[in-house]
């Protein structure tokens, strides 16, 4: 008998507003910058890239190219993405 494994993708099991604000809640709590960005990237494509793009005032593009593993966003834009799932930064 053949085990067959499958790839685990958080976006898939994010699918209200709640699960992705708690979603980013714990990674900012809980983790760094770039683990901050990967959520982003994580939640946009459970939301949709493109309806996430427009909430934010940028190309789909630039979405995908800011919250790519290589990528290195604005802080204008990480916050305008955060914006669209009801979040903020804050310092504190």
């Amino acid at each position: 008998m053949k085990t067959t494994i499958s790839v685990f993708d958080v976006a898939e099991h994010l699918e209200t507003d709640e699960d992705i604000q708690s979603f980013l809640k714990e990674v900012a709590a809980t983790g760094d910058i770039t683990d901050l960005v990967h959520a982003l990237n994580t939640a946009a494509r459970a939301k949709g890239m493109t309806d996430v793009a427009e909430k934010a005032g940028v190309t789909r593009a630039s979405l995908y190219k800011s919250l790519a593993d290589d990528g290195n966003p604005h802080l204008k834009t990480i916050s305008k993405v955060a914006e669209v799932f009801g979040c903020k930064l804050v310092l504190s």
